[in-house]
């Protein structure tokens, strides 16, 4: 199977690097919310993740958020508008963060925040959906190589620095939103290879440098449908890759991939949207309220959820785990209670 490589200079992302440019709105400093309680509907909590230093960074619905144990700070662009419509968070190896929104992408450098959009190949086809037309960046993810993916509404994208490069995957028959959105969630594993996956194709894909591979898998059921596709999350400490769906999980040992749904003891319908493993080596599942694996059962946990509906899970230093929810704002979950850290009881 083939794949078809577009590069595209990005000579004004080098400039912003390296000098500065005016076609970025640079963001102004920190403003301090005084109550350690958030009072405002954040909406979706769709990612999070902590710095060396201790830090909590999660990007929201509305707004950007920083939480140092004691209050939250949300930056806010030099006009004073709010980083909204947050949708993935990276911090790559030089410790700039990536922040991918409904609107295209702003990085920090530690010191300022600027903003700017992929610059789209001129025979890409144009995107015919009248209620997505700006450019959403759905997650990206650093390879080993230092290369950025991007998955967006317009397709895939790799940047080594200096280009943008677009990443065809013919084998994809269907777009998500969009005719050119092939992929949704990405995953590198050990051994280098790219895993990709879409809510609207069969099964996931993989790409080992040279070569795309697509792996079939058993429908999860829900209410409304069968689900046959998945999205790559993350590789455990035994090398079992984790996958998710509106139906269940999936966890791959490189020779066949075992489902994982309400029927097993997933919380709620089952549905799955993050997975994450602790230090423990305990898996964390959370979707329609939040479940533990230890490798033998699963328990559940719901009760203290506003809105059991959760996008984003990371383990602070602790272990306690933060939850990001939809509508709901996020909480701390302590191993036996959640605690609600966003004053929206709606």
């Amino acid at each position: 199977m083939k794949n078809k490589l577009s590069q595209i200079p990005v000579f004004f992302l080098m400039t912003i690097f390296l000098f500065g440019a005016s076609c970025y709105r640079p963001l102004s400093k920190n403003t301090q919310i005084k109550r350690q309680q958030l009072e405002k509907n954040i909406g979706n909590v769709s990612s999070s993740f902590q710095d060396k230093s201790g830090d909590i960074w999660f990007g929201t619905a509305n707004g950007f958020y920083r939480y140092d144990g004691k209050s939250f700070r949300e930056s806010l662009l030099s006009d004073g508008q709010k980083i909204n419509d947050v949708s993935c968070l990276l911090k790559d190896k030089n410790g700039k963060i990536w922040i991918g929104t409904g609107d295209g992408l702003v990085l920090y450098d530690g010191k300022t925040f600027s903003k700017f959009k992929i610059p789209l190949p001129k025979d890409l086809p144009r995107n015919t959906n009248s209620e997505y037309q700006k450019q959403w960046v759905f997650s990206m993810l650093e390879a080993k190589d230092g290369k950025i993916w991007l998955a967006t509404l317009d397709g895939l994208y790799i940047c080594d620095g200096k280009t943008f490069t677009l990443f065809l995957i013919n084998e994809a028959p269907n777009g998500f939103l969009s005719k050119n959105a092939k992929v949704e969630r990405m995953l590198e594993d050990r051994e280098g290879n790219i895993w990709f996956g879409a809510r609207v194709n069969e099964g996931v894909f993989r790409y080992d440098g040279k070569t795309i591979t697509n792996f079939k898998l058993s429908p999860t059921t829900v209410e409304i449908a069968n689900c046959n596709w998945a999205w790559p999350q993350m590789q455990d400490k035994d090398g079992n890759i984790w996958f998710s769906n509106w139906g269940g999980a999936y966890r791959y040992d490189g020779k066949e991939f075992i489902s994982f749904t309400k029927n097993d003891g997933l919380s709620g319908t089952g549905l799955v949207a993050k997975i994450i493993e602790d230090k423990k080596g305990t898996i964390w599942l959370g979707g329609d309220g939040l479940s533990r694996y230890d490798g033998n059962a699963f328990t559940s946990f719901r009760e203290g959820l506003v809105n059991p509906g959760i996008w984003s899970l990371i383990e602070e230093k602790s272990g306690h785990i933060w939850v990001g929810t939809r509508e709901a704002g996020f909480y701390l979950f302590d191993g036996k209670r959640f605690i609600n850290y966003s004053e929206n009881k709606e």
